[in-house]
């Protein structure tokens, strides 16, 4: 029986190969069976989660498909970027992680970076390696990695060509800054020393920054245990107290802003988390965006200061800051989408001033005007960036500019068909067609043409063919998700919550059945009496006994109270409307009956020539009750008496009418 590997292997091999139409429309047709299975082992529906859900083979099964060319590559490619978004973090993903790792960065070093024009897999590739390797630097800084020493030894030689290909892709910030983030934890992980030289520099670096606070520096001082920077730190804090409405956030951000000195230095890869973490705070909270916002401003100033040096010297690489300003073009505009309230997706695109300039004239600004960097809002820095923008200009403008209508881009086909976000999205569409109609630097207009290719929107730039790529399944632009998954590890390794493992630790392997049975027994006797010892503590007895919601509960409860506010107030108004109409039928009722009684009274006296009441006596009468009959009896007065059995009736007579025997 042949093994499911070689089968793999026959099955694309025959898919990529045969020429015969028949044959080739019933492979199409097996392949697309097994991506609709794939998809639902990846629970892309659930995020992740269910028990039809088994990840590990999943990630295996797509990165198998994605070697299948055409339609079922991009959309197997597109699949594993949106699982890798959303997935928990486990430890029984790790073998499939290093799998998936090994076989993107085989096709980016032995066949992509080898091609002489770029090709939107690539860029599909580039932004599955950051995920990933981002993934595994998680693990990393939790400890769990130690026996996986192997398998990152078998990922470090693709470093060489991750280096090497510095070259190919400065002119595409998007995929250097992520070639950039791969290469560096890689050497991270590996703990091995980071290369000499970068091809950005021709000189070797003697000046400008020091490289004691590089992140090989911390593994050293550490003795081989990674140490995050307090700026790091301090973010993570920031976020935590976002998630538990601690009244303590306003003392950690200005604690914050204290280090923000550290963003000058070359460890810059807690620089990016602390970005990520930081930008998952600001879709939440106000104070925490003018933070992330102020960080920014005062990198950038600084950075432009350094590069204005730098060119005296020409002795500093500053490739790393490009990565860290591509990357927070990123994190402004998914908060630009993604926040929680309009008036923080407001302030990440228009800014904190609410006296803007009109923004007809934001890409025409004359020389003798020089704007200041007064804030870093998507529209402040474009109207920065555009103002400064030359041949000759510093790397940092232009890659900021890149990186903005870049995401333009990207946000303004998210935004398609959204009736509710209709404002913003005709917004970011008049800017692109300014920049489109009158910006002149051929960097800035090819990050339009790459976004097109990116998303598919278009024919290939890159390629000699022209026809559309096609796709089932809308692909998701931003990574929406894996920015809350690192805050909330971040948090949980920080801040470890009491009896909680931080993440899910490899379970000891247990042959016989039994011994299975008495350990889920002795774990759950465990978490009794742990329960118990809690509440015993007076020091725990302030601590909430569930863990925390996350964003989305949060805005599933807000979205439920704000449901049942309208709901209330559609009742209470039908309660009313129910009871007018009610007191005006009754009065109607009652008007109805006054009349009809009226033309009865009416019709009686036209008849009788009456006008009492029916049943009414006139005036002058007098009843003659049975005890003045019985005193009639006794004067003499005759009454007949009418014998019966079952009634009697009385004879009532008026005293007129009496007349002497």
């Amino acid at each position: 029986m042949e093994s499911l590997l070689l089968i793999r292997e026959k099955f694309i091999l025959k898919f990529n190969q045969t020429q015969n139409p028949v044959e080739k429309k019933e492979l199409l047709e097996e392949a697309r069976k097994n991506i609709l299975r794939c998809k639902r082992i990846l629970g892309l529906s659930s995020l992740g989660s269910g028990k039809h859900v088994h990840l590990p083979f999943a990630w295996t099964e797509v990165i198998y498909l994605a070697q299948c060319k055409g339609e079922i590559q991009d959309e197997a490619l597109n699949m594993l970027y949106a699982s890798l978004d959303h997935a928990s973090f486990d430890y029984d993903h790790l073998p499939a992680l290093f799998f998936v790792a090994e076989s993107v960065l085989y096709r980016l070093c032995c066949d992509a970076f080898l091609k002489e024009f770029l090709y939107s897999v690539e860029i599909k590739l580039t932004k599955i390696g950051y995920l990933i390797f981002l993934r595994l630097f998680m693990y990393f800084l939790h400890g769990q990695l130690e026996s996986f020493k192997e398998h990152l030894l078998r990922l470090w030689p693709y470093s060489y060509a991750l280096f090497a290909s510095g070259e190919s892709y400065h002119k595409y910030p998007n995929i250097f800054s992520n070639v950039q983030f791969m290469l560096k934890t890689l050497q991270i992980m590996c703990e091995k020393e980071p290369f000499s030289e970068s091809v950005f520099s021709t000189v070797e670096n003697k000046e400008g920054f020091e490289n004691t606070d590089s992140d090989m520096a911390h593994l050293q001082c550490n003795h081989g245990g990674y140490e995050v920077s307090p700026l790091l730190w301090h973010c993570v804090a920031a976020w935590f107290c976002v998630q538990s409405n601690s009244p303590q956030l306003n003392s950690v951000l200005e604690h914050l802003i204290l280090h923000k000195m550290q963003l000058q230095k070359k460890c810059w890869l807690d620089l990016i988390l602390a970005l990520l973490v930081l930008g998952e705070a600001a879709k939440l909270n106000m104070a925490c965006l003018k933070t992330l916002m102020d960080l920014m401003r005062d990198f950038l100033l600084s950075i432009m200061s350094v590069g204005k040096e730098e060119e005296k010297c020409a002795g500093d690489d500053l490739s790393w800051a490009w990565s860290v300003v591509h990357m927070y073009t990123a994190i402004i505009a998914e908060i630009c989408l993604y926040a929680v309230t309009s008036d923080l997706r407001k302030t990440a695109f228009v800014g904190l001033c609410s006296c803007k300039s009109p923004r007809k004239n934001i890409l025409f600004i004359d020389e003798s005007e020089q704007p200041e960097l007064q804030e870093t809002s998507i529209l402040s820095l474009l109207e920065f960036f555009s103002s400064k923008i030359s041949d000759n200009c510093d790397q940092v403008v232009w890659i900021g500019y890149y990186g903005l209508v870049y995401n333009l881009v990207k946000m303004s086909w998210e935004l398609q068909g959204n009736v509710e976000e209709h404002g913003l999205g005709n917004m970011i569409w008049q800017t692109l067609q300014k920049t489109k109609d009158y910006e002149r630097d051929a960097r800035v207009l090819n990050a339009i043409n790459i976004a097109q290719a990116e998303l598919n929107d278009r024919s290939d730039p890159f390629t000699r063919d022209s026809t559309k790529v096609p796709s089932t399944t809308k692909e998701e632009v931003f990574s929406k998700y894996i920015g809350w998954r690192v805050a909330n590890a971040l948090s949980k390794l920080f801040f470890p919550p009491l009896d909680v493992r931080v993440l899910a630790l490899k379970k000891p392997a247990v042959k016989q059945e039994y011994m299975k049975y008495l350990n889920k027994k002795q774990e759950s006797m465990k978490k009794r009496v742990l329960h118990f010892t809690v509440k015993e503590r007076p020091s725990l007895s302030e601590l909430p006994m569930f863990p925390y919601p996350d964003f989305f509960t949060k805005v599933d409860k807000e979205l439920a109270k704000i449901i049942d506010r309208h709901w209330q107030k559609e009742l209470e108004i039908q309660r009313r409307e129910e009871a007018i109409c009610e007191a005006k039928e009754q009065k109607d009722k009652e008007v109805e009956e006054k009349q009809r009684f009226q033309e009865v009274m009416k019709q009686r006296e036209e008849k009788l020539h009456k006008k009492t009441k029916p049943y009414e006596l006139p005036p002058g009468t007098e009843v003659i009750s049975l005890e003045k009959k019985i005193t009639h009896r006794n004067t003499g007065v005759y009454i007949p008496e009418i014998a019966s059995t079952e009634k009697i009736k009385i004879a009532t007579y008026t005293l007129g009418k009496l007349s002497p025997d």
